[in-house]
């Protein structure tokens, strides 16, 4: 049983904490098994797991469990495993939680105050843009030594590439391989939507290594007269068959971007792939199928590259901790791993560059980007 204790003074590191906030990824599993290895096996600290993200600090008693090299007998298997052990949560908010009754309360203190009585000399928080956010708020108010990890299938945290979007990408290749064949027995147009937020990276990165002739981003507003112009030249060329990819926040010109509404009163982006496939049908008379690929995306066993920056992240995070460098979060920057400012990190959007490379090697393929 864990017990509370009231954090000492002392510069040496003993103790840290790992936790994993927001959407899960693939690669999640792989960050924590290299923090747990590279601080017990280098540094001889103890490592301690808080669940559930920020939430296991707000329970009592706190959700936490040492973590070990062989953490019940999966310690090697974690790094193919998808999702986290550790739970996570996109509505753990500290600063605004709902309690049972629907209400919200400002829980910051309560947070800060367990961290401390658990005696953890830092922590450090595998997040997307939102969750360190969060997370760094709560280590300046409560004088937390803090170090950022980033993950999130989006790609969106600037100044770096992220856990779990390789992966992401992985899948939704896949998927289009997949789609490829179908459409091609039944002389039909194929609209695959994929995750990404309000960024276009993994639809961008999936429709040009999945050979889609069209690839719908929400930083490029789209118009239907081009997309149908593109499928008819693609038809009017001999091919039976079109594959079009669009990321979930794409949308027309002039209009907002589809959304679905919960049972719980929460809105998520949404629909936009069956719109297209209905608007296709309806003006060009063509056969067409919608897929939305959803949280597959997020699941399954990360590639080598998420493993890899996976273990190259931890073991950077650690030897942050180890060198006293808190408020920084390890970034992946020319093929190697560096470490950055936290709020530097957050304080941006990286969005698709679309003066970059990847919009001018789609554009170069011909493929439409609904814009011309």
């Amino acid at each position: 049983m864990f017990t509370l204790r009231q954090k000492t003074h002392e510069v040496q590191v003993k103790r840290i904490g790992i936790l994993t906030c927001g959407g899960d990824c693939a690669g999640l599993n792989a960050v924590i098994r290299s923090v747990t290895q590279c601080a017990i096996l280098k540094h001889g600290w103890e490592v301690y797991g808080i669940r559930n993200g920020t939430v296991g600090l707000l329970t009592d008693p706190p959700m936490v469990e040492k973590l070990d090299v062989n953490f019940k007998g999966i310690g090697h298997a974690l790094l193919r495993m998808g999702g986290t052990i550790l739970g996570s949560t996109s509505k753990g908010n500290p600063f605004s939680y709902k309690k049972e009754d629907g209400t919200f309360e400002d829980c910051s203190q309560k947070a800060i105050d367990t961290f401390h009585k658990l005696g953890l000399d830092a922590l450090i928080a595998v997040g997307g843009d939102g969750g360190l956010k969060i997370m760094s708020q709560l280590a300046e108010q409560g004088n937390i030594n803090l170090v950022g990890i980033p993950k999130t299938i989006d790609n969106d945290i600037s100044h770096t590439e992220s856990i779990g979007f390789s992966t992401a990408v992985e899948v939704a290749t896949y998927a289009l391989d997949g789609l490829q064949p179908t459409a091609a027995s039944h002389d039909r147009v194929m609209i695959l939507e994929v995750m990404g937020r309000d960024a276009g990276h993994i639809a961008l990165n999936a429709g040009i290594a999945g050979g889609a002739d069209v690839i719908l981003i929400p930083e490029i507003p789209f118009n239907l007269k081009h997309i149908t112009h593109k499928i008819q030249s693609v038809i009017q060329k001999g091919r039976n068959f079109s594959l079009v990819v669009v990321a979930e926040s794409a949308h027309m010109e002039d209009l907002d971007p589809l959304m679905v509404t919960y049972q719980d009163g929460s809105e998520r982006y949404g629909g936009i792939g069956d719109f297209i496939s209905r608007k296709l049908n309806e003006i060009m008379n063509v056969e067409t199928r919608s897929m939305a690929l959803g949280h597959i995306q997020r699941g399954g066993q990360p590639i080598a590259n998420d493993r890899i920056m996976a273990a190259a992240f931890g073991v950077k995070a650690v030897e942050l901790v180890a060198e006293g460098k808190f408020g920084r979060m390890v970034a992946w920057q020319n093929r190697s791993v560096t470490d950055l400012p936290l709020k530097e990190a957050i304080g941006s959007y990286q969005r698709v560059d679309l003066d970059g490379s990847l919009v001018a090697t789609a554009r170069g393929l011909g493929i439409s980007l609904g814009d011309e």
